[in-house]
């Protein structure tokens, strides 16, 4: 009987059930993760015949597969290496008072998730920062809700920084300077608001009597000449994507230049958020059959009064839409209204809605696959953050932070 429905109707059903259940994140009654609820919602869409196989490939949008992965490998690279271990290493040796140790916790977060993933950085940096202040003495929620939160705010600063900028990057074709050019200052204020909140949220725990006293210090394992060639690779990296050459490419030569060493694949290939891969995946040829039978009937470019005001306009639906399915389903939608929008709006709002969709993940602990990451390493030490611990932080710098965020696009122009 299903099979007989109109196609509109059809695409709207499956389309809507994918979207509900990637907001739930489950199917009551199965295992499937977010990955296999994509990879379901694709294969109902060519099995009704909605979309080709052949238009279901072009939909996938290679780049940001292939950037996503290049960038997933350097990070893999620099933690088989040592480096995030030597760096929390010379943190706890300069800075264990606890506000500077807070300052630097977030400061070494948000510049990384500038220009590596955040959601690999958090994988990287959330045992050691578990082991710092273990070995510190020091009460370690208020240190992991700043790795976090930073993490997404640092993260807003270029097109490396997560999933959804990986995304807008390839899709709005806006370079790799000119989008950090726009974005980096907002980063910046919104990791000196992350510094404060948590200062202000966690005043009694960061005011504790400062100890130097370290226990069970090791020097970290560092594979010296895998460190070198590893930050030099990284910093060519960022080097060539600031100088305006093809950012995936750039990305997959790194991958490759890296791979050939003497590190077994199999430990790098292990570190691959493959999962992520295949959302994104599915998710594109759902949201491409979704326009292509259903929104294109919608007039979207008859939305003069949304249209001519993108920024407000765009960071309200996406902060509501990345909190109800994640935001990088939700990013996906905005593909055809950026589409109808005059071409002097359209660079605005595609960098209010990086900024947007990103800030919004740090609402709730759900709000973003780093804060996940960091509860779940953090739960598999023995370490508890709640739901609603988070919040104390995540509502108040979300709102002010995203107020920036607005306001800062909304006044400059350059």
């Amino acid at each position: 009987m299903t099979a007989q429905l109109p196609p509109i109707p059809l695409v709207s059903i499956v389309f809507g059930l994918t979207y509900l259940a990637l907001a739930v994140g489950k199917i009551p009654g199965l295992r499937i993760d977010r990955a296999g609820i994509a990879l379901v919602g694709a294969a109902a869409m060519l099995a009704f015949g909605t979309i080709s196989l052949h238009d279901a490939a072009k939909a996938v949008d290679y780049e940001t597969l292939i950037l996503l992965f290049g960038m997933m490998v350097v990070v893999s690279y620099l933690r088989l290496s040592g480096f995030f271990a030597v760096a929390t290493e010379r943190i706890a040796s300069r800075f264990a008072a606890p506000k500077p140790l807070l300052a630097v916790t977030i400061g070494l977060s948000g510049v990384l998730s500038a220009f590596l993933v955040n959601d690999v950085v958090c994988v990287a940096l959330t045992p050691l920062i578990l082991d710092l202040t273990r070995r510190l003495k020091r009460p370690p929620i208020p240190y992991l809700v700043g790795l976090a939160t930073a993490s997404n705010v640092g993260s807003v600063a270029a097109i490396t920084g997560n999933p959804q900028n990986i995304i807008i990057g390839s899709l709005s074709h806006i370079s790799y300077l000119r989008f950090s050019a726009r974005l980096a200052p907002v980063a910046a204020i919104g990791l000196v608001l992350t510094y404060l909140v948590i200062s202000i949220v966690y005043r009694k725990a960061l005011s504790e009597p400062e100890t130097r006293v370290v226990e069970d210090a090791k020097a970290p394992r560092v594979h010296r000449m895998l460190l070198i060639k590893s930050v030099a690779v990284t910093l060519l990296t960022v080097g060539l994507f600031f100088a305006g050459f093809p950012i995936a490419m750039v990305a997959l030569g790194a991958a490759g230049v890296l791979l050939l060493d003497r590190v077994r694949p199999e430990k790098v290939y292990g570190s691959i958020d493959w999962t992520l891969l295949v959302m994104f995946a599915g998710l594109f040829v759902v949201v491409h059959a979704f326009e292509m039978t259903v929104v294109h009937t919608w007039g979207i470019e008859h939305w003069h009064r949304l249209l001519d005001s993108p920024v407000v306009m765009v960071s309200g639906l996406s902060a509501v839409l990345s909190n109800l399915v994640s935001n990088v389903p939700a990013v996906l939608l905005f593909k055809p209204l950026m589409a109808a929008m005059a071409e002097s709006h359209r660079e605005q709002a595609w960098l209010a809605l990086a900024m947007s969709s990103t800030l919004a993940g740090n609402l709730t602990v759900l709000g973003s696959v780093a804060n996940l990451i960091v509860v779940e390493g953090a739960r598999r030490s023995g370490t508890t953050l709640g739901f609603v611990e988070y919040l104390k932080v995540g509502v108040p710098l979300t709102i002010l932070t995203t107020l920036v965020g607005v306001a800062w696009l909304a006044l400059t122009h350059y």
